[in-house]
């Protein structure tokens, strides 16, 4: 069972991802919230797997509700950032401060469940069709600092192979096809360049891979 927060300040919207999410057999709405604070406080309390995080609200946005949550000691909630805004800075900065994610607010239902599935399964979800732009406007800004340069150092020619992959979007089966390599040896490959290069999850792996240049935006969207 997925156990899942829904944080949202309009309550309509909040209610609404709620009940689709409830009518999955394997997901369970276990707390909402409608500012930052009350955020960070039901995360306590319930410890949820998946949290669907509004940016913008009242009293404490969403960026730095993410923030606190998952710095906060044991945490092992994981953030799916739910945005209107096509691209939107704040959620590059969400990726950057450990966020999972981002769908936008009008997705179908069917699509909000997959993401859901896909974060709570230790996937992320990085919505098609808007991921490019986002990294095209903000992550370049960034350039490749001498830091960005000596963590790359540390991967082995494989291993970039294999985060050059991810940035492109492909799943572990079609990074295995086309590197000739097996399933297995792929999952070892991701734990091992994410324990390298000290990220949380894929999601990082990819705002890392643009922010470092080893991936460049192309005419492909990317996502998971």
């Amino acid at each position: 069972m997925i156990r899942v927060m829904v944080v949202d300040d309009q309550a309509l919207v909040r209610r609404g991802f709620a009940l689709v999410l409830d009518n999955e057999p394997d997901i369970e709405v276990v707390a909402e919230a409608g500012t930052g604070i009350e955020a960070i406080n039901a995360a306590r309390e319930h410890q949820p797997d998946i949290i669907l995080m509004d940016i913008r609200m009242p009293e404490m946005d969403g960026l730095e509700a993410t923030a606190q949550i998952l710095t906060t000691n044991g945490a092992t909630s994981r953030v799916i950032i739910l945005t209107t805004f096509d691209p939107d800075e704040y959620v590059f900065r969400a990726l950057q401060a450990g966020a999972s994610g981002f769908v936008l607010k009008d997705i179908p239902p069917e699509s909000l469940v997959e993401a859901v599935r896909t974060v709570g399964d230790g996937g992320a979800m990085l919505a098609p069709g808007i991921t490019k732009r986002l990294i095209s406007e903000f992550a370049q800004k960034l350039g490749t600092g001498r830091n960005l340069a000596e963590r790359l150092e540390r991967l082995t020619s494989r291993e970039r192979e294999v985060l050059t992959a991810i940035a492109a979007g492909k799943s572990n089966a079609e990074i295995a096809e086309a590197l000739f390599i097996g399933p297995a040896t792929v999952k070892t490959h991701v734990s091992s360049l994410l324990s390298k290069l000290g990220l949380r999850d894929r999601a990082q792996a990819v705002v890392f891979a643009y922010e470092c240049g080893l991936a460049n935006v192309g005419e492909r969207d990317v996502g998971f």
